[in-house]
């Protein structure tokens, strides 16, 4: 586990996460004595009024832990507005779910670009559980597209069955919990956590989650070989679980899911011992997830290949699955800074902007992109250049 010089707390935020460690540990006792690991991320971010995601005061972008594009830069929510303008326009209109909006900022920016294209929605829906979220993605939405926040409305579970047009999980499916599991000699070992000497500890044994050990089994047979002794990896049911979901709601048109991850070869790769848990305190990232609980955000990755099978399962056509970057310039993300001036300084902040976006040692390769839809014949523009669906297998 990576150690690092982290900044300090101040003496409210060190009192935010205790009461944090104090609600997980009170729950770690009604269970006797420890908890899955999901459980223990669960409560991390989504305790009721004090999880990391639930919290009144959580801040994004610069001043928070993490950013995400569209608090890098309005152009990725303009070239994510081309493609959902695309499908409203396939499906007659419709409306847009979102999925944890986070500030708010691509719900005002996507509603903004949809205007200018004459294709907005009726109805913009916003999932987002925690008081204080909502009360700053209105404030967001309000401040940055005044004259459309009347279209968004806050709901607490998704669409009712028969939505039609396009939902949208941005940098949400990482955030959900997931179980973590070690291959050891005596088999397939859970994770979980233990309050031991006056912190959180890791502990390995046989699992509590009868169907863990036979997931794994599945990979291993995806893969025609064992993953190795000590090999230490995630599972996230709870996210093929969101899209069965989401396809018995949606009737007709797409679901667009940006986040980082990786099919299954990749996601187990032998050399990747030790998985892909990450977490995030002030633009650092590190693997302790035992560090002030509530104060950072704690990160899967997600495996694209059992979204795919989960998704087919229920119904829904794979339409397309590419890499960030290769979708931003499949929707045109060159042309929009085609008109500005290359001698001047906003010429530059696009520049470094699009760079974050399409490297591949930023955002460019690590965040993938997959489309669902129903009912939908045309290939997404968004997808047509690089298709990686091949790598779902």
């Amino acid at each position: 586990m990576t150690r690092l010089r982290l900044p300090a707390p101040d003496q409210a935020a060190l009192d935010h996460s205790r009461r944090v460690v104090r609600r997980i540990r009170e729950e770690i006792s009604r269970a006797g004595g420890r908890l899955s690991f999901d459980r223990y991320m669960d409560l991390a971010l989504n305790a009721p009024g004090i999880g990391y995601y639930r919290a009144p005061l959580r801040e994004f972008g610069a001043a928070g832990d993490f950013i995400t594009a569209p608090e890098l830069s309005s152009l990725f929510t303009q070239c994510v507005a081309r493609q959902v303008a695309e499908i409203l326009a396939l499906t007659g209109g419709g409306e847009i779910f979102e999925a944890g909006a986070g500030s708010g900022r691509l719900c005002a920016q996507l509603l903004t670009a949809l205007a200018r294209m004459n294709q907005l929605p009726p109805r913009y829906l916003i999932l987002e559980p925690g008081a204080g979220l909502r009360e700053r993605q209105r404030r967001t939405i309000e401040a940055e597209a005044p004259e459309l926040c009347r279209r968004v409305t806050w709901v607490d579970d998704l669409p009712e069955i028969g939505f039609e047009g396009v939902m949208v999980a941005n940098e949400m499916l990482d955030a959900l919990p997931a179980s973590r599991f070690r291959v050891t000699g005596a088999g397939v070992h859970e994770a979980f956590v233990e309050w031991c000497d006056g912190r959180f500890e890791w502990v390995f044994d046989i699992p509590q989650d009868e169907d863990l050990a036979s997931a794994v089994s599945g990979i291993e047979a995806a893969l025609g070989e064992p993953l190795p002794r000590h090999y230490t990896s995630e599972l996230g049911a709870q996210r093929a679980a969101w899209i069965k979901s989401a396809a018995a709601r949606l009737e007709r048109g797409g679901v667009l899911i940006f986040d980082y991850g990786y099919p299954l070869r990749e996601y187990y790769h032998p050399q990747r011992v030790n998985g892909t848990l990450k977490c995030f305190y002030r633009h650092r990232s590190h693997d302790d997830p035992f560090l002030y609980p509530g104060l950072q955000d704690i990160s899967v990755h997600v495996e694209f290949s059992a979204l795919a099978k989960a998704a087919s399962e229920a119904g829904f056509e794979v339409s397309g699955f590419t890499t960030q970057a290769e979708f931003l310039l499949a929707t045109g993300l060159l042309d929009l800074c085609r008109d500005v001036d290359p001698r001047t300084e906003a010429f530059h902040v696009l520049t470094r902007q699009i760079k974050r976006l399409t490297l591949p040692g930023e955002m460019g390769e690590l965040v993938k992109v997959m489309a669902l839809t129903r009912d939908i014949r045309q290939r997404l523009h968004g997808f047509s250049g690089r298709d990686l669906r091949d790598r779902l297998a």
